[in-house]
Order: structure tokens, then C-alpha cells, then sequence
């Protein structure tokens, strides 16, 4: 009977434990919240570099021209049409390969930031993240701390370098 009763003791123990571990302190929510911040930027930054290379490619000569390089792209009848030049689909290719990129890149600028202990850290990143997906109040207070982040602007310097 003792064995029982002392054995059931120590699963609750364990348990209380366990979901102690689980608890999302306001430090651990703060840095997922300057992750999501910090990735947000670096695709903002991307999107923009993106943009400047459409507007101020000297061989498709703007956004107008790369929309109709873009409508045509791998139809020959087309790209003969709207008469594309060697030139115009180099500079076309090099622009989609960096657009192809970028969700890589993005990839591995998060995973970068979840891995470094010094911002987050992977288990704290497991935690959070499993916590906003069962927990619709702790999404709710992570989005206010991401929208209190960005009005602030208080995030680390040197995103999208």
C-alpha cells in the first residue's frame, strides 16, 4: 500500500514539474516576440531590395516592362511577341533567382535567431511557439507585445545585413 501511495506521489510531483518547466515568463514571450520582429524587418528589408532591383534595372528599364517580361516568362510565342531581348532575360533571371531566394534566405535568418541562446534559444522558441498554438489568450499576448515592438521600434540593430 505505502509503495502505491508514495509511487502516485511522485507522478504528481513530476507533473507539477513538468508544467512549472511550461510556464512562459514575460522575458521568454518578449524574445519571441523581437524573433518575429526581427524577421518581419529582415523580410521587409528583402522585399524592398527586391523592388529597388525591378525599378532600377537599367536593361528592363522598370516595373512596367518586368511585368511584361513576367507575363511571358518560359512561353516562347510570348517572350517573341513582346520581343525579349538576350539582355532583358538575363537581367530577368538574375532578378527571379533572388526572388526564388528569399524564402530560404528568410528560413534561415529565423532559424539562425532561434538557435542563438543569446536571443532566444530553441527550447524557449519550442515552448513559446507550442504554447501560442494551444493557448488562443497567449497568442493573443504575443501579437500585443509584437505590435507594442514595432511601434516602439525596439528591436536589435543591423536586420537584413
Amino acid at each position: 500500500m505505502f509503495l502505491v501511495l508514495f509511487g502516485g506521489m511522485s507522478v504528481v510531483s513530476f507533473a507539477q514539474e513538468a508544467a512549472s518547466e511550461d510556464v512562459i515568463s514575460e522575458e521568454d514571450l518578449e524574445k519571441f516576440a523581437k524573433v518575429e520582429v526581427m524577421t518581419s524587418q529582415f523580410v521587409e528589408a528583402k522585399t524592398e531590395e527586391l523592388k529597388n532591383m525591378i525599378i532600377n534595372n537599367e536593361v528592363i528599364d522598370g516595373g512596367a516592362r518586368y511585368n511584361e517580361i513576367k507575363a511571358a516568362w518560359g512561353d516562347e510565342a510570348k517572350e517573341a511577341e513582346i520581343k525579349l531581348t538576350d539582355e532583358e532575360r538575363a537581367a530577368y533571371k538574375a532578378i527571379k533567382d533572388f526572388q526564388d531566394s528569399l524564402q530560404q534566405s528568410v528560413v534561415d535568418y529565423k532559424t539562425e535567431l532561434i538557435k542563438n541562446d543569446e536571443i532566444l534559444g530553441v527550447s524557449i522558441y519550442n515552448k513559446v511557439n507550442g504554447a501560442i498554438k494551444e493557448d488562443p489568450t497567449m497568442k493573443e499576448k504575443l501579437d500585443q507585445k509584437i505590435a507594442e515592438l514595432k511601434t516602439k521600434g525596439d528591436s536589435t540593430e543591423g536586420v537584413g545585413k
